[in-house]
């Protein structure tokens, strides 16, 4: 069985290596072609095409990371496929691999490909693709979100803060800062206006350059309303610079733990965290998509055919994983509309493509 396992495991892995080094090429030479573009563009702001280079090769872990579950399934099916054309899959099944020993042994290889999956999405892609906007802006311009910027809440005892940050900076400093500050009866109560901010390490903001504006309390309607510049301003807050980020950059983007800390502050503020919940159970289920990949993969082997080419069953392989993936984003934004439960929004797709390719693998043992 050693010898078994070593010549399924050493076939489909250098099958899936083949496969992802192609997609990684491919996507390398789009983003390079893109990022050309903007080398002329910002070309004034020192953005040469080294720094292009470089963002684009920061890119590279993301684009694995998203890749991975597809290339599994092109791999282990173009193997499955070979083998099973070629016969030498009837001579594994003679010599004592049953199909049950069969979906082990490939669940046991889907196993690893979920650990490196797992890795690069909470890991190395995280990292990677925040040192990559991180690079571009420092030379390009800012981050940003629409034409207004991020907005957060923040919930104190003494009352509530609604605060917008325009840009973020290169090294991580945070500009066009407008914090709007709520008794709790919900009245604006005052309004502060800073050019930039840094984020201290004991929960505050260092407001520069600041302008506030008090209102008076309605009990006191003769009050006038009192105006203020400082050059600098202390805000105690739990706003971190990860929440932050987490605001301007795209959810798909963050680890889990810095999706579920960003959950919370949305929870803790009263806010809704649906589309948040969402992404963080996909990030959980998504790594599992190659455990699914390579049991759809496995019913391949069973296709006795002697003549003709694989490349229409390696085909059909390709639309169903791509299905599984269209699936999976249809049901993300039909949670999100419909309020569905985000974990079984999330974990859907696989279970209904887990079931057909079960079905599939019964159906052909039985029926070969």
């Amino acid at each position: 069985m050693k010898t078994m396992r070593r010549l399924i495991y050493g076939e489909v892995i250098r099958s899936v290596g083949f496969v992802t080094c192609g997609f990684l090429a491919l996507f390398f030479f789009f983003d390079f072609v893109a990022e050309v573009q903007s080398v002329g563009r910002h070309y004034a702001q020192g953005y040469r095409l080294v720094h292009a280079l470089a963002y684009v090769t920061l890119m590279v872990p993301s684009h694995l990371y998203e890749l991975m579950p597809i290339a599994v399934l092109i791999g282990t099916i173009f193997v499955m496929a070979r083998l099973a054309q070629s016969s030498e899959y009837t001579i594994l099944r003679t010599s004592g691999l049953d199909p049950w020993r069969a979906l082990k042994t490939l669940l046991t290889l889907g196993l690893a490909f979920v650990a490196l999956t797992f890795a690069l999405g909470d890991y190395l892609s995280p990292i990677a693709d925040r040192t990559a906007q991180l690079l571009k802006v420092r030379y390009t311009g800012r981050i940003t979100v629409g034409q207004t910027g991020a907005w957060l809440k923040e919930k104190q005892t003494y009352g509530q803060f609604a605060v917008n940050v325009g840009e973020l900076t290169a090294d991580g400093n945070l500009k066009g800062i407008r914090i709007f500050e709520f008794d709790n009866r919900g009245l604006l109560r005052a309004m502060t206006l800073a050019e930039s901010a840094v984020i201290a390490e004991t929960e505050a903001w260092e407001l520069q350059r600041a302008q506030r504006t008090e209102f008076p309390d309605q009990d006191q309607p003769t009050a006038e309303v009192t105006r203020s510049k400082l050059d600098t301003l202390h805000w105690p807050n739990r706003i971190s610079a990860d929440m932050v980020s987490a605001a301007l950059l795209k959810p798909e983007r963050m680890s889990t733990y810095d999706l579920f800390q960003y959950i919370q502050h949305l929870q803790n503020n009263a806010q809704s965290a649906q589309r948040y919940e969402i992404e963080f159970w996909k990030k959980v289920f998504y790594p599992l998509s190659c455990l699914v990949m390579v049991v759809l993969a496995l019913p391949f082997a069973y296709l006795h055919f002697r003549s003709g080419s694989i490349t229409t069953y390696v085909f059909g392989g390709v639309m169903a994983g791509i299905s599984f993936f269209l699936m999976n984003n249809v049901f993300g934004y039909m949670g999100n509309l419909q309020n569905w439960q985000p974990w079984l929004t999330a974990a859907l797709p696989g279970m209904i493509y887990t079931l057909i390719s079960l079905t599939a693998f019964g159906w052909l043992v039985l029926r070969r």
